[in-house]
């Protein structure tokens, strides 16, 4: 399929993405100021929505920067708005969530250098929304995972230290060379033919594909990494391979939690049953709240 054909293709996906007027909602609602923003990137500037919970605007806030998922193809960071203002509230941070440039207009590594140059920059203009440099973190959902793990190697390789207190990984697809018609197959998962035609959009070539900035998976080593939460579906294609990447974690001294949720599929975050749902939202709350006290103590 050449660039033409892919450009078609993804267009028609586009204007027939199921279930954005059926995803979840959060059973409570929550006071957050919103704004949106034009972040100065290598990409010419990323639009990113930023939360920020009802409290002393004088108090500089620990950071969380969000990625939606959708596959590298599509959605946008309106999909993640609700959730985004639960974590605000509850975990008591800034929120920017990016809305990345998409593939395949915009191949890898665009995404992931862009996501990464929205860290570096909060990182450097702390006082732009109150935030505090020291405290950042950093997560995303299916594809808006595999950019959070990957912006977290990044950092590594550039040697900047920007202080990620947590990784957060969420049904994350952290293999990108693997055909998918080889992983677990569940009758819940996305068809194996249609994330190939994700990820052959995405990776440009084999060896784009082996680039552990395209697949985490293949790092050498993931020593020095930030903490990790990384959570899997059962019922996902992708669960294997977010449980070898959380052992390989562990085995390399990174301290993680790592939650599989029995029965769910991928997307479950955001389709399905709200109970579920809620309870991984409040989990990611939860450990960003954690990691941020720790991090304040240390």
């Amino acid at each position: 399929m050449d660039h033409h054909q892919q450009l078609k293709m993804v267009q028609q996906l586009r204007e027939n993405v199921v279930g954005t007027g059926s995803a979840l909602q959060p059973s409570s609602s929550f006071s957050v100021g919103t704004e949106e923003v034009i972040i100065p990137t290598r990409t010419g500037g990323t639009r990113v929505l930023v939360y920020r919970p009802d409290s002393d605007l004088s108090t500089p806030l620990p950071v969380y920067i969000n990625m939606h998922g959708g596959g590298f193809i599509f959605g946008k960071a309106e999909m993640d708005d609700p959730w985004c203002r639960l974590i605000a509230d509850q975990a008591d941070c800034v929120v920017i969530n990016v809305d990345y440039r998409l593939a395949p207009e915009h191949k890898f590594p665009t995404a992931v250098y862009e996501c990464y140059d929205v860290l570096t920059w909060v990182h450097e203009n702390p006082a732009q929304f109150s935030t505090h440099a020291d405290l950042m973190a950093i997560g995303g959902h299916s594809a808006g995972g595999n950019l959070a793990a990957a912006v977290c190697l990044l950092n590594q390789q550039q040697g900047t230290g920007i202080p990620i207190v947590l990784q957060i990984l969420d049904y994350a697809p952290l293999d990108l060379v693997t055909d998918p018609a080889e992983k677990p197959s569940f009758e819940e998962a996305i068809p194996a033919e249609i994330a190939k035609t994700f990820n052959a959009m995405y990776v440009e070539t084999v060896k784009d594909a082996h680039n552990p900035l395209a697949s985490p998976v293949l790092a050498e080593s993931l020593e020095g990494l930030p903490e990790a939460l990384v959570i899997t579906a059962e019922k996902d294609s992708l669960a294997a391979e977010g449980r070898s990447y959380a052992e390989r974690l562990k085995q390399a001294g990174v301290k993680v939690f790592h939650k599989e949720y029995e029965g769910a599929p991928h997307g479950f975050t955001h389709f399905g049953d709200l109970a579920v749902a809620e309870e991984a939202w409040h989990l990611m709350s939860d450990k960003l709240k954690e990691a941020f006290s720790t991090a304040k103590k240390g």
